[in-house]
């Protein structure tokens, strides 16, 4: 049966572009370590089988480059990353104390070439945004703000984000930066905090909590005051009360400072149930963010950022990538290569737990007023003087991306990243379509599978792995921190049951695959054994 696709009334339609390399997958940070890049090829197993890829262009970015990347890092930190591999890392101690690599950020296989997809898809997103050839780009392998302009942090290394937005700047004359993340987005703020092109408007845990920054007195500073909002949350925040003061804050900033293109950063730790968050929303309460600031009809680029729950992480980036789309996922998840992880109940939707909310009515609305005040001081969008669009490598590359189709005889296969990019029209049946009639339904089940084995805990971190949690918000933190480098928080690990199937992992997923050379094409290629939680 054919899984359920509900068009959103009144939601006009928009031009989606969907980014994704199933080279991502592949990467490890290491054992015990909650970023787990397989989750975001959990994500696209889903966006699949659900269909969406009839209704947006799928393409597989092409890597980053190191002066592609020294747009915002410094050369030093860029070829450092470059050249660090587990063999060799004895050889860079003090490279790895100067660049905080090690800890939360560990040296692993394939590390730089990690950053180049997370980073290729975000810029590539920002510049088809800027030349009107999608209204919506996703990269759900971006959204990596926490690092800075010679510093690892919070399991990033490069921020594409920063990348992003400075590709959006040399067509558009402001940007507005959005991040739902449970953690502060305080690579891109610190980035931008002199600056009144790039506003920031942050919705983040405060209070003890990693990385310690984004208080509501930083709003910037030089040319930059007041063009950085932060509003801080307490644990247990729900869909209501984060509703209450998103959309008004938001509609307030879109008024007054007018942006042409919007970020936003869709960090899903913010869900209820995340291993190192704290908060309390439902998938729909999240998904709720992204439908807004849809609403605004403006240039947008989706970008992914923690999770670490991962069978919520998929679900939520899942149904996030339908609304994009203009659908909404049934609530039956299909099959999948990932099916197992969704049991038992195999639904789509991840629901808010009973934990209790912290932030009182009084606190909200009080931070509310101080941010909106924040907002008015702006008065009105900031003028700014454009000259000539400063040309870049991938300027050559975008104007024509398939400069070769005309070439290619008529009798010949096309090649698949030409085939990938064709969108399915509204009312064209696929070969699939009659799945599930006329007796083609496959009745295998999967629900009655053996429960997968569940691993026990995990020791206490410092940095983004503390789960520690306060009811209050304070300072404490915020003088703790210098230049960006976490320091030891104490808390208590979050003892929610992990899903690492290193020793029990389903015989499909078993399969190889060949190593691709880099390419604009999309990826569907047999799945990897993953280390998931």
């Amino acid at each position: 049966m054919a899984p359920e696709l509900t068009p959103i009334e009144g939601d006009p339609k928009k031009r989606v572009c969907y980014f994704f390399d199933s080279d991502v997958s592949g990467f490890h940070y290491g054992p015990g370590h909650p970023m787990k890049p397989t989750r975001i090829r959990m994500c696209h197993s889903l966006v699949m089988n659900y269909g969406l890829y009839k209704r947006m262009e799928i393409f597989r970015a092409k890597p980053a480059t190191k002066r592609e990347m020294t747009q915002f890092h410094s050369d030093e930190y860029v070829e450092f990353l470059s050249r660090i591999t587990p063999v060799n890392m004895n050889s860079y101690i003090k490279e790895q104390h100067k660049y905080n690599v090690g800890d939360d950020c560990p040296v692993f296989d394939g590390l730089f070439d990690y950053c180049s997809i997370s980073a290729g898809g975000s810029m590539e997103g920002a510049a088809r945004l800027s030349r009107d050839k999608c209204d919506i780009a996703i990269n759900w392998a971006g959204g990596l703000h926490h690092a800075k302009k010679s510093e690892a942090s919070g399991f990033c290394y490069v921020n594409d984000i920063v990348l992003g937005v400075l590709e959006l700047l040399r067509y558009h004359q402001r940007v507005l930066y959005v991040d739902i993340d449970v953690h502060h987005g305080d690579g891109v703020e610190e980035a931008f905090y002199t600056t009144d092109r790039v506003m920031t408007c942050s919705f983040h845990k405060y209070g003890e909590f990693f990385p310690g920054t984004g208080e509501l007195r930083d709003t910037g500073i030089g040319k930059g005051k007041n063009f950085a909002l932060n509003f801080p949350l307490r644990d247990g925040i729900t869909d209501e009360s984060y509703k209450s003061v998103f959309e008004p804050v938001i509609r307030q900033v879109m008024e007054t400072y007018d942006p042409g293109a919007v970020v936003l950063q869709c960090g899903t730790d913010s869900l209820s149930g995340d291993k190192l968050g704290c908060l309390n929303l439902s998938m729909r309460g999240h998904a709720n963010c992204v439908r807004f600031v849809k609403s605004f009809n403006k240039p947008l680029l989706m970008l992914g950022g923690g999770g670490y729950t991962m069978r919520n992480v998929s679900r939520a980036w899942a149904f996030e990538t339908g609304l994009a789309t203009g659908v909404e996922l049934g609530p039956e998840i299909p099959m999948n290569e990932y099916y197992e992880y969704f049991g038992p109940d195999y639904q789509l939707d991840v629901k808010s737990s009973n934990m209790e909310d912290m932030n009182t009515p009084g606190y909200l609305e009080r931070v509310k007023n101080i941010v909106m005040q924040n907002i008015r001081l702006v008065g009105g969008p900031p003028s700014v003087q454009m000259t000539d669009i400063p040309r870049v490598p991938i300027d050559a590359m975008m104007e024509d991306a398939n400069e070769d189709e005309d070439l290619i005889p008529p009798d010949e296969r096309r090649h698949p990243r030409l085939l990938d990019t064709r969108r399915q029209a509204d009312g064209e049946l696929s070969d699939s379509d009659d799945e599930g009639e006329g007796g083609r339904r496959n009745h295998a089940s999967h629900r009655d599978a053996d429960n997968l084995a569940h691993s026990t805990g995990r020791r206490a971190a410092v940095g983004i792995m503390s789960a520690g949690s306060t009811h209050g918000i304070g300072t404490s933190m915020a003088t703790a921190v210098t230049g960006g480098t976490p320091t030891p928080v104490a808390g208590s690990s979050n003892n929610q049951s992990d899903m690492d199937v290193d020793e029990e992992t389903p015989l499909a997923q078993m399969v190889g695959r060949k190593k691709k050379k880099p390419g604009r094409k999309s990826s569907t290629g047999a799945p990897m054994a993953v280390d998931t939680s």
